[in-house]
């Protein structure tokens, strides 16, 4: 397989080398960051003016966008890139905007391109170990008791605004994978940037787990998940970019008795680039949703999506210091459609209400001051309201000239309608 670079980072880089190390081939290469280019040593960087090279199919087969260096440039190139059919490896949040993400989402509708999101923390089995526990105790089973909570830690050096809000974009992926997705977040904190170093998240939903999400300082990045049940707790340790062995440590309860498990504690060594790697193979082949098996499946950049909206909701909650309902909507154009036609009514509704009153207003001046030409302008407000109004029943059609979607294909198994035999 042949891969391109779009930038470079510690992650997309772990997914070149470990390419390099199955026999893949490094295409075009676009600008990494400076100080990235000992670890990228060996590739043939070629001039950010040269992306339009990852256009061409002969050149790569897909492509790694890294999120070191984004700007809106990188946005606008990725946006082709999707729109030309190519298949894209994508670090996780590249843009915290839920508009570009769900932008990027319709456009996939409509192109046969993929995005694969870096987010392969779902992916180890310790993970899915944990969501079997989870199951297992809802569904009344289990040696656990009952579930009380699950919390996730994200311990590291940087706690600025971005650096935590890119922090919870990947770990709300975890949260949806093991719980499910959440209806309500209410974040503690105090307001404006003195928050955001001791960000606690709190996310619950209909007959669901609740979770919480916490920032804490530490020197060295990692991860703790742990699951607080009746009867004692499961602690999960991941190091922060994942790489490495993860832990499995079982916490007694107060009489001392720890949880029954049969896996061992220490996991074998975890390679995310080597995860990704084998996913965007998947995505290329064809084969991204058939090769899943029993496993946790691959995230798509749907699910990538749910999590920078979960991200993008953040700083709303700790202006508005209360909780924010989470509408799970599929987005699509008509779903678009409908959204802007719904403000758009609002709009009219209040601009007719002004320019009745201006109407009025210059209508009784005019009046008053004898000045005709104010009266005949004051008279025309109805049909400027009428006219509006018919222009906006017109949009409603617009719809109707969409193309439909083709409709389930016919059962192979079923036999075609046979016609009816001639009268005799």
């Amino acid at each position: 397989m042949k891969l391109g670079l779009l930038g470079g980072d510690r992650q997309t880089l772990a997914v070149a080398a470990a390419g390099l190390a199955a026999g893949d081939v490094i295409g075009p290469a676009i600008g990494p960051p400076p100080d990235l280019s000992a670890p990228g040593a060996g590739i043939d960087w070629q001039p950010a003016e040269q992306w339009q090279l990852l256009l061409e199919a002969d050149r790569c087969d897909s492509v790694l966008v890294a999120v070191d260096g984004w700007t809106d440039e990188r946005a606008e190139q990725v946006r082709t890139l999707v729109q030309t059919g190519r298949p894209l490896l994508l670090n996780h949040p590249a843009c915290l905007s839920m508009l570009w993400a769900y932008e990027l989402d319709m456009i996939l509708a409509d192109s046969p391109a993929g995005i694969v999101p870096f987010l392969p923390a779902r992916r180890h089995p310790l993970v899915g170990t944990l969501r079997q526990f989870i199951e297992q105790a809802i569904a009344g089973g289990g040696p656990f008791g009952s579930l009380e909570t699950l919390q996730l830690e994200r311990r590291q050096a940087d706690r600025s605004r971005d650096a935590v809000l890119a922090s919870l974009a990947r770990d709300a992926d975890l949260i949806r994978v093991l719980v499910g997705d959440p209806a309500r977040l209410m974040t503690l904190g105090s307001g404006g940037d003195a928050a955001w170093p001791t960000l606690a998240v709190g996310l619950t939903g209909p007959d669901q787990l609740p979770v919480r999400w916490q920032v804490a300082k530490a020197a060295t990045s990692r991860l703790v998940i742990e699951l607080i049940c009746a009867t004692g707790r499961l602690r999960i340790e991941a190091p922060g970019d994942l790489a490495g062995s993860w832990q499995l440590r079982q916490l007694p309860d107060a009489s001392g008795q720890p949880l029954p498990l049969d896996h061992p504690e220490d996991s074998p060594a975890f390679d995310p680039g080597t995860v990704m790697l084998e996913t965007l193979r998947q995505q290329v082949a064809g084969t991204f949703e058939e090769t899943a098996g029993d496993t946790i499946a691959a995230a798509t950049w749907a699910d990538a999506a749910r999590t920078i909206e979960l991200a993008e909701t953040v700083p709303r909650s700790l202006t508005k210091g209360r909780a924010i309902d989470l509408h799970q909507e599929e987005f699509s154009e008509l779903g678009t459609f409908r959204g802007t036609m719904a403000s758009l009514g609002c709009g009219i509704i209040m601009a007719g209400l002004l320019l009745l009153f201006l109407a009025t207003l210059v209508g009784g001046v005019a009046r008053a001051a004898g000045w005709e030409f104010g009266e005949r302008l004051a008279s025309f407000w109805p049909y400027v309201i009428l006219l509006t109004l018919l222009l906006f029943l017109t949009l409603q059609l617009l719809p109707l000239l969409l193309p439909k979607p083709a409709g389930p294909p016919p059962d192979a198994d079923e036999p075609p309608p046979q016609p009816d035999p001639p009268p005799a």
